[in-house]
């Protein structure tokens, strides 16, 4: 009796499979830019600016471009006197020469040196923002 049920199940699968039908899957893009449907572009563009939490500066799109070559100049300037000076800092304290203590003027920059018991104290401050830094380089 099994075996019966079993051939027919077999029989009406196969009869079934033999009756169904397919179609080709055919792919659309749906953005225009890819070859789909021009309509679908202002849905697409307003889902892009839903999603877009990035600001945009209006009041200068080109503040960067426009920069003052003299503030350019100076800012440039100091960065190199800054890095110069460091280089010094470093191959004068960790070499036979060490550094003078007193206090030097450069740009906008006053810089003031002092040796302490523990080392050699940096003190740089910048007359234009009143802003201080202070380094500590210790003896070795």
């Amino acid at each position: 009796m099994m075996r019966i049920l079993f051939k027919t199940l077999i029989i009406v699968f196969f009869f079934v499979a033999g009756k169904t039908y397919a179609q080709d899957f055919i792919y659309t893009p749906k953005n225009p830019a890819f070859g789909g449907n021009p309509y679908n572009f202002s849905w697409l563009m307003s889902s892009a600016q839903a999603q877009n939490d990035i600001t945009e500066d209006r009041d200068d799109p080109y503040s960067g471009y426009n920069s003052d070559p003299i503030a350019d100049f100076s800012e440039s300037l100091n960065r190199q006197i800054l890095s110069q000076l460091s280089r010094q800092i470093v191959t004068k304290q960790f070499g036979e020469d060490a550094l003078q203590s007193g206090t030097y003027t450069l740009g906008n920059y006053q810089i003031e040196i002092g040796d302490q018991s523990n080392g050699l104290n940096i003190t740089i401050i910048d007359a234009s923002t009143g802003s201080q830094t202070t380094v500590e380089v210790p003896y070795f």
